[in-house]
């Protein structure tokens, strides 16, 4: 009897083993991307100091953000982490350097989700708040609302004790030289930059936690309060735990109009569930099937006559891009050891 009590203690404690080890995240499984904007990036355009110190911003950036889910940080931790990193560097189009509207004063613009339960948060026209990605993340932990602007999404970012600075902070004599180009000679946005500043980022935590994360200063001379793809949850940034994380950066009316980060997860979701005699059973998503994906939605994007491009990560496998741009300035890291940046298409 004894050993049979034994015997039957020993299975329990076998079971409860399994168990606790199903239960227990996968030891250093993340993956993490951002992206600092895309367009016509052409090497003839940069010289090589120029493309050295965007590699080494790209991969400060990178690191930050790996460093977090090394350690064991959350998804949503990463992509602050490495998003704030971007505001402060005026090579970029978000926080400080962000471009000049038709006024001459500096809009940002910032939106996050968290993968689990699809909580969002983002601001739109907010000119004092040094960190518009953490005044995002406020309004999403805070619960009431999605999308605060202006003076409101300010006043909120007072109550929240984020870092409050001068309009001029962000300002830049670059910013001004472009905006004074498109003013003297009527150019658009487009032919002064060259590319589309938006920041962004998205990551999968060791528990298998999705988040993204765009910030961006939008188009450089923009009017009547125009705001874009950026802050929009469904358009420039959406998370699901159960199909993917999407950052976009590009022409914003035409990344609004296909909905393209929604879309994206839309078609990750349907592609993982495959009916078969009436029953539904669960696809393993490959990274071969989630390019096909992201490059099918890219396309459509192109089709209608934007440009631009994405950053997506799954619940499992490697980060992807996809763009119709020349280039985006982007870098990816795995737990397995990958990491890279890169401007060009052809890297």
């Amino acid at each position: 009897m004894r050993l049979h009590l034994l015997a039957l203690l020993g299975i329990a404690m076998t079971f409860a083993v399994a168990a606790s080890a199903k239960d227990t995240p996968n030891e250093q499984s993340w993956s993490f991307a951002i992206h600092g904007g895309a367009g016509v990036l052409q090497r003839a355009n940069m010289t090589p100091q120029q493309q050295a110190d965007y590699r080494v911003a790209l991969q400060v950036a990178l690191d930050a953000g790996a460093k977090v889910l090394r350690d064991g940080g959350s998804a949503v931790d990463a992509v602050t982490a490495a998003i704030v990193i971007l505001e402060d560097d005026p090579k970029f189009n978000a926080g400080r350097g962000a471009v000049f509207t038709w006024d001459g004063v500096n809009d940002l613009d910032a939106s996050i989700m968290d993968g689990k339960g699809r909580r969002a948060g983002a601001v739109a026209g907010v000119r004092t708040v040094r960190h518009p990605i953490l005044l995002a993340e406020a309004v999403m932990e805070e619960g009431r609302h999605v999308l605060l602007s202006g003076p409101g999404a300010e006043e909120f970012a007072s109550e929240r004790g984020l870092e409050i600075v001068p309009p001029e902070f962000f300002a830049t004599d670059e910013r001004r030289r472009q905006l004074e180009m498109v003013k003297a000679d009527k150019l658009s946005a487009l032919e002064v930059e060259f590319k589309f500043g938006t920041v962004g980022a998205v990551a999968r935590d060791n528990t298998g936690r999705l988040a993204a994360g765009t910030s961006t200063g939008g188009m450089t001379g923009k009017r009547w309060g125009r705001i874009g793809d950026a802050p929009l949850i469904g358009a420039g940034t959406y998370a699901d735990d159960t199909a993917c994380a999407v950052s976009a950066t590009g022409s914003g009316e035409y990344f609004i109009r296909v909905a393209v980060a929604h879309t994206i997860c839309e078609r990750v979701r349907s592609a993982r569930r495959l009916t078969i005699a009436g029953e539904t059973q669960d696809v393993p998503l490959t990274t071969e099937i989630l390019q096909g994906i992201v490059d099918g939605v890219i396309a459509e994007v192109g089709e209608l006559g934007g440009s631009g491009g994405v950053i997506v990560v799954s619940p499992s496998g490697e980060p992807v891009f996809s763009m119709n741009s020349q280039g985006m300035y982007r870098g990816r890291a795995t737990a397995a050891g990958l990491s890279e940046v890169a401007i060009f298409s052809d890297e």
